[in-house]
């Protein structure tokens, strides 16, 4: 069985798709489209939404970590994404649904943030190949429109951006609850472990996260799940939206 994976360059939730079809020993091919971009394209090669990762698996079209999960565990149930015991997948299902619908868009606005578009050159570490026979350094350079335009489809207004730098030590508390809890981290990995991991992977991607983050479990599960993440990003942010965050460190 193989798989077609389309993304764009630097997605956690493509990041996440690669790491269960790796799981369950699927190839896959990954195609990354330019952001924004890859919304019309994606609606052309006839998948009914706008999202990434968009996949194509044994005749199907899925979109979202959480419905492509559940594909592969009809398709190949072995090694599971999902605990036997029912207690505990429930407990399962619930981290991947906060991962998904709560931490997701956390590490997807601060990249859209207005300090980091002004740093379009840390972009460039991001793509792990040219992009429609683009070089990278070229894409990045002619991206400005399409970043203030992912910016505004993604809210990532400084306002949010910041609410969302304030949140995040409850956030990262919280993982670590379900690792305590060994809801994630435990020896078999889980749909939940690679849905929250790779958006943490993300955060530490950039230099103004990373202390407060990596050396915590949280931190810790991250970088055992998604041990390489192509992309950096320099120090940038305003001091006073660190505050918070430097504060619990």
């Amino acid at each position: 069985m193989e798989a077609t994976v389309y993304g764009v360059p630097g997605s956690h939730p493509v990041k996440a798709a690669l790491l269960m079809l790796d799981h369950k020993g699927i190839r896959a091919k990954r195609i990354d489209l330019p952001n924004v971009l890859h919304r019309p394209v994606l609606r052309a090669l006839g998948f009914p939404g706008s999202t990434v990762p968009a996949v194509k698996l044994a005749g199907r079209k899925l979109q979202t970590t959480r419905a492509l999960a559940r594909a592969l565990e009809e398709a190949s149930p072995a090694p599971p994404l999902y605990p036997s015991d029912s207690p505990l997948r429930a407990r399962v299902e619930e981290a991947e649904r906060w991962g998904d619908e709560v931490l997701q868009a956390v590490p997807r606005r601060l990249s859209f943030s207005s300090p980091i578009r002004r740093r379009r050159s840390d972009f460039v570490d991001f793509f792990e190949g040219p992009l429609f026979g683009i070089p990278p350094h070229v894409a990045v350079a002619t991206a400005a429109p399409l970043l203030a335009a992912a910016a505004r489809l993604n809210g990532a207004t400084d306002e949010t951006v910041r609410s969302d730098l304030a949140a995040l030590p409850g956030l990262l508390d919280h993982v670590d609850g379900l690792i305590g809890a060994g809801v994630i981290g435990g020896p078999e990995r889980n749909a939940a472990d690679f849905q929250i991991a790779a958006s943490l992977r993300l955060l530490i991607c950039f230099d103004d996260l990373r202390p407060a983050i990596e050396g915590r479990p949280a931190g810790r599960l991250a970088q055992a799940v998604v041990p390489d993440y192509a992309g950096h990003v320099g120090p940038g942010l305003p001091a006073d939206w660190l505050a918070p965050l430097r504060a619990t460190a």
